[in-house]
């Protein structure tokens, strides 16, 4: 998967047709005119980065994150981006893991990764291929990648346009408070309120998100 920070290529039509849709989502492209998606690793350390960062804080991750990337490969210390190899990963022992901060669960789910990236059972270049619920269902196969990791990794790494992640907290607390003045939503009415935002839900979920904390999370 080639790594890319340029904006994707649907960003400018999506905004537009969301401003001219939504006169609430005009205020947020509006207020956040720099901002986009954009990719800034590979495939395989993006999922690892996802399964180091769980249940954690952010802090917490990035520290783990670093220990874990100068035990796969010391070259990486002073890398920014770093591009973990998961043959290298595999040849680890579960106790070098553990070293590097991991918990043993978090161990298993990464040599789990590892072993299905080194042997093309998960493959990106097929993934191409695949509607965003299909590459979904092959990524939860994975020991450790529920659900909601799998659409932030379809969001923010693959850049797929229409992903819409309603079980993120974030997510509902921004719909509440730009369109039910925070009173309760259900979420079949989030769910039939975003429909104006097809085909381009990651991109409202992505301003919805910047209002709540305008520093983007990047994979």
């Amino acid at each position: 998967m080639k790594i890319s920070t340029m904006k994707p290529d649907y960003w400018d039509r999506a905004t537009r047709l969301l401003s001219h849709r939504d006169p609430a989502m005009h205020g947020l492209i509006e207020a956040y005119p720099e901002f986009h998606l954009r990719r800034r690793s590979d495939a395989f350390t993006a999922l690892a980065r996802a399964i180091v960062g769980q249940q954690i804080s952010v802090k917490a991750a990035d520290a783990v994150w670093r220990r874990f990337v100068i035990a796969v490969d010391p070259a990486h210390a002073n890398v920014a981006f770093p591009v973990v190899a998961p043959t290298t990963v595999v040849a680890l022992t579960p106790g070098a893991l553990r070293s590097a901060g991991l918990s043993q669960r978090k161990a298993e789910y990464m040599q789990d990764l590892a072993r299905r990236f080194a042997d093309g059972s998960l493959n990106p270049e097929t993934w191409k291929t695949l509607a965003d619920e299909a590459l979904i269902e092959a990524l939860v196969t994975v020991k450790g990648i529920g659900r909601w990791t799998a659409e932030m990794f379809l969001m923010f790494h693959e850049l797929r346009a229409d992903v819409f992640p309603i079980a993120d907290l974030g997510l509902q607390k921004a719909i509440r408070l730009y369109y039910a003045g925070e009173h309760p939503l259900s979420l079949d009415e989030m769910q039939a309120l975003a429909e104006s935002w097809r085909p381009y839900r990651s991109v409202a979920t992505w301003y919805l998100w910047r209002s709540l904390d305008p520093l983007p999370v990047e994979y």
